[in-house]
């Protein structure tokens, strides 16, 4: 049987019980995990272990695409390349002769665009370079002979395998 309420007594306290369940499941919400905000950073690695300037060139529009897009969204990111084995060849301008990275007529060819918009995506993109610094000492590459912008990690693989653990995206162009 379903009872009216008719003294504004009777509406009061409703209205208090009303009022006190909504704290409460209020208060229940607050011990809920909050949920993701819309901003979080995306994070992307990429990972340069090939010696093909064809290859590379199509890495670096994939991250110039990626960023453009991040940025007409508003979107924070942070997209890293780790250079590793024959990666070595894209941050130098070193030909690494006698070593197996050594610069073929293909890189010769493409190495002045691929350094160039390289630095575009670090300078004015803010895409994070890193090589290993295992490649660089098997090679006794200078460091005074890989171009600006370029941070040594002990280990590249090590390097990506943090990263993916620190919740970036493992991405490599084929």
């Amino acid at each position: 049987m379903i009872k009216r309420l008719g003294s504004p007594l009777q509406w009061m306290f409703m209205a208090m019980l009303v009022l006190w369940g909504a704290g409460a499941l209020n208060a229940a919400a607050a011990d809920q995990p909050a949920a993701k905000p819309k901003d979080e950073v995306v994070k992307v690695v990429y990972h340069a272990d090939f010696a093909d300037p064809r290859r590379f060139s199509a890495m670096l529009t994939n991250i110039h695409n990626m960023v453009s897009t991040y940025q007409s969204e508003m979107k924070e990111y942070d997209v890293r390349i780790v250079f590793v084995s024959y990666g070595i060849r894209f941050v130098t301008q070193d030909k690494l002769a006698g070593t197996p990275f050594a610069e073929d007529a293909a890189f010769k060819q493409r190495r002045a665009e691929l350094l160039a918009r390289l630095a575009t995506l670090r300078d004015n993109e803010g895409v994070k370079l890193e090589l290993c610094e295992i490649t660089r000492d098997a090679v006794q590459l200078p460091k005074e002979k890989i171009i600006p912008g370029v941070a040594l990690v002990p280990s590249g693989v090590a390097r990506i395998a943090d990263l993916q653990h620190q919740g970036f995206a493992y991405l490599k162009v084929e």
